[in-house]
Order: C-alpha cells, then sequence, then structure tokens
C-alpha cells in the first residue's frame, strides 16, 4: 500500500490500514485539512467547493467520503461527478466557487485514486498552501460543523457542455474549417471520462466520423494508462488500417493529450504542445513557457516567430506561475500538456485536440507531413539509483562544476545546455534518485550524452 503526501495533491492505492493507503480515515484527514485551508484563504466567499471525478472504480467511495466530510466542514458541495480536471477547473470559476477537488490520480494504474486540490480559480494550490495542508492534517487542526451549520448537497451534470461551449467559443477554434476537412478520427480514452466527452467534442467540432476504443467509462483500464508509446499497441495497430486521419489519446482525467499519426507512427508527445504552440504564435505573438525537461522544438518554433521562450521549473503549477509572470500566450508541458491562457491556466486536452484539429484543416497536410515540419529531437529519460545517505544535492552541485563552462539552469536541479543537446538532472522528492533526461538530434546522441552523465554521476557517489 503506499499514500504519497505531497503538495500537488493527497495520492495512494486503495485498501490496508488508515495511513497505509488512501483509505476512507485518510480521504477525511485530508480533505477536511483542505476545507479549513480553504475558508481561510478564500476571497470569493460563496461557501460552495466544486467536486468532481474520473472513472476509476474507486470513485464512488472517494466521492461519497469527500462530498461527506466537506458538507461536515459546513461546504455546499456541487458534485460534478464525471468530469475531466480541466472541466472541473472551469467548473470552480463558471461556479463562482472558493475551490474544488478533482478525484483523480490521473494516468496511475487502476488500484490509485487521488485528491488534486484546486484554489478559487479553479487552479491548484501553490508550494504554501500546499505545505499548509499538509501541516492541517498533521495536527489535525480543524473543526467540524454544528447541525444548523452543515453545508447543502447539489449535483450538476452541466458542465461538460460547459466546457464543450467553452473551447468552441475560441478565437482559434476554426469549426467551420474541421468540418470542411471531413476528418476521420479514432480516439482510445482508456475507459475513463475522456469516452463520455471527447465524442461530444468532436460532434461539436462537425466530425463526423469518430472510431472509439476503450470508450466505455468503466475506470477498468484496457491498458495502463499513460499516454506513452509502449502502452498504444491497440490504438496504434487500428490506425496502420489506413481508415483515419489521426488519433487522439488522452489519460484518465483528460489533461494530456498523445497524437497518432495516419500510418499508426506516434507523433511524439513532446510535439502536441510544440504543433498547438505554431499554430497560435501564427495567429498570436508573445512567449512561451515549456518546463525544463521538455522538448527544445518549443524554443525553436518560438524564435522562427521571433518571439521568447522561457523555460519553468518541472510541475503545473510553476509552469503557470511563470507564463503568467511572462505574460506567455501559449505553454505546458512536454507530457502532452497543452496550456492556452485565453481559455484557462490548465492542461487541457479537448482545447488541445480543438487547436491541433484547426490547425491541421487550415495547413492540409496528412499528420505525419505536419509532423515533419518541427525540428526533429529525441530524448531519453534515464535514472540512477542511490544510497539512502548519498547527498544528492553536493553531487549535482559538482556536476554543475564540472560543467561550468556550458549553459547551465539551476531552477530545478541542473540543467547542462550544449549547443546542440542538453541534459537536465533532477532529484526525486521521495526516494534516493537522480532522474537524467537528455535531448538531441538523435536518439543514439541522446543515450550516449545521458549515459555520459550518468557514469559522472556515478562516480561522485563513490
Amino acid at each position: 500500500m503506499t499514500l504519497i503526501k505531497s503538495i500537488s495533491g493527497i495520492r495512494g492505492t486503495i485498501g490496508g490500514h488508515a495511513g497505509e493507503g488512501l483509505n476512507p480515515l485518510d480521504i477525511v484527514k485530508f480533505t477536511s485539512a483542505y476545507a479549513t485551508l480553504i475558508r481561510k484563504t478564500s476571497t470569493v466567499k460563496s461557501n460552495k467547493i466544486v467536486v468532481g471525478r474520473d472513472a476509476r472504480l474507486s470513485g464512488e467511495m472517494v466521492k461519497n467520503v469527500v462530498v461527506g466530510t466537506l458538507m461536515g466542514m459546513g461546504w455546499d458541495v456541487v458534485d460534478i461527478d464525471f468530469a475531466s480536471t480541466p472541466t472541473t477547473e472551469l467548473a470552480v470559476t463558471m461556479e463562482g466557487a472558493d475551490g474544488g477537488i478533482i478525484l483523480t490520480a490521473s494516468h496511475n494504474p487502476k488500484q490509485w485514486n487521488a485528491l488534486k486540490l484546486l484554489n478559487e480559480k479553479g487552479e491548484f494550490l501553490n508550494k504554501e498552501e500546499g505545505n499548509e495542508v499538509l501541516r492541517i492534517a498533521e495536527a489535525e487542526a480543524f473543526e467540524y460543523a454544528e447541525v444548523d451549520k452543515l453545508g447543502s448537497y447539489r449535483k450538476d451534470l452541466t458542465y461538460n457542455q460547459k466546457h464543450i461551449d467553452s473551447v468552441l467559443a475560441l478565437d482559434l477554434v476554426d469549426v467551420e474549417a474541421i468540418r470542411k476537412a471531413d476528418f476521420h478520427v479514432a480516439i482510445d480514452c482508456v475507459n475513463s471520462v475522456g469516452g463520455i466527452i471527447l465524442p461530444q467534442l468532436l460532434e461539436a467540432l462537425g466530425v463526423k466520423h469518430v472510431e472509439k476504443l476503450y470508450c466505455e467509462p468503466t475506470g477498468d483500464f484496457q491498458h495502463n494508462p499513460e499516454p506513452l508509446e509502449k502502452n498504444l499497441g491497440d490504438i496504434m495497430s487500428l490506425m496502420k488500417g489506413g481508415k483515419n486521419d489521426v488519433a487522439f489519446v488522452v489519460d484518465p482525467d483528460v489533461d494530456r493529450l498523445a497524437i497518432i499519426c495516419e500510418d499508426g507512427r506516434m507523433y511524439g508527445e513532446e510535439y502536441t504542445l510544440v504543433t498547438v504552440a505554431d499554430y497560435i504564435l501564427k495567429h498570436t505573438p508573445g512567449s512561451t513557457v515549456s518546463n525544463l525537461s521538455s522538448t527544445r522544438a518549443l524554443r525553436d518554433v518560438t524564435r522562427k516567430y521571433g518571439q521568447q521562450y522561457f523555460a519553468s521549473a518541472v510541475g503545473e503549477v510553476n509552469v503557470t506561475t511563470k507564463m503568467k509572470e511572462v505574460a506567455a500566450v501559449i505553454g505546458g508541458e512536454g507530457n502532452g500538456g497543452v496550456i492556452y491562457p485565453a481559455s484557462h491556466y490548465g492542461r487541457d486536452a479537448l482545447v488541445g485536440i480543438a487547436l491541433f484539429l484547426s490547425h491541421l484543416a487550415h495547413e492540409g497536410k496528412k499528420v505525419s507531413e505536419l509532423r515533419a515540419t518541427y525540428p526533429a529531437y529525441f530524448m531519453a529519460k534515464n535514472r540512477v539509483d542511490l544510497t539512502p545517505d548519498t547527498d544528492v544535492d553536493a553531487i549535482l552541485a559538482k556536476v554543475k562544476e564540472l560543467y561550468k563552462n556550458e549553459e547551465i539552469n539551476d531552477i530545478d536541479g541542473v540543467k547542462i545546455d550544449f549547443a546542440e543537446k542538453w541534459v537536465h538532472l533532477r532529484k526525486s522528492n521521495t526516494e534516493p534518485i537522480i532522474r537524467v533526461y537528455s535531448e538531441a538530434h538523435t536518439q543514439e546522441e541522446a543515450d550516449a550524452i545521458g549515459q555520459e552523465i550518468m557514469k559522472v554521476i556515478e562516480s561522485l557517489a563513490k
């Protein structure tokens, strides 16, 4: 059993003893702590908290505990039930709520669930707020409402449609061009809430031909739910049949978007954001942001338009903070996470699909041809396992010194930017390892520079 407490939320496996997983007692404690924080920090004062969930097997149990706890804390609950992460984020602001809780363990397997915690803007809590939730939970410093002050409950299933309407209303979403292109689209929604909302979105965008794979929201995921190539053999095989123009794959909470070409090859998760950014920058001048572990292709595309690229620390809240700081017109993460401020400051696969199809319709190319227009980079992802008594910070400091003649960024670990490649080293917050991400113009070069730095780390650790 596993229970991971972090500033971005509480996640764990279902079952076992209290304190060992995400079980009813733990859910009550962390929900109570969150409700206490929001009572102190929200400026909205509507007394409402939105609750949405993905389709995982434990979802109903977790939701019932969360809803009852919030009511016990005196909050009025708006239950939007099956809803993506971006839908829930938007619902918070549309509802004028004080906050929201999304019940999803994102790309984790079915035995996991989590509480993702939102502020009044429908955005994830920052580091200080997240730490305060953990402190309140640890101290059990919360107080429940008296009987006359218990919260109310309301179910509202209109937010999927409201989310779709908000996507259609975006200036750069060209429904007419998409309809005229007459795309044949396949989708893999890994048996979660994407299976409900993506067919509705595609129909609203004028896509008449949709082939569905794993769209029944049973929560019994038919493959590993992380949208990586190694997990997507079924939809890739389907695409090799040659009947569809493009395939879209989402994770269980629909904030990551992977794309598959018309010939069954992966488009590359790093290139979801790159492609959408190309389309946005073509129409809207402005800066872009991605995290340090994302592809350099976004920087290249941004500079092509004479605009400025900025890197942030890893983590969605860090990306959105940087985006606000530099007034970015588009940003996100290399895992298929598109953040478009004209919609909202959250990763949103629906926004990504609508903008990608608009771009594809305007370009008049096959998906593989569109992919070939972007700079070619290849990435390697490795890790170095260390002993618990290893001073990881000291090792990173020594690596930084060794490569001081290269361009160094140390806002999140150490990133070494060489002329034609880069390596990013980050320590894990939960175990004694250093993650080693590297990128170059060929897979062989990416692997080679990654292995070189790993040997340096291993020699320093001795």
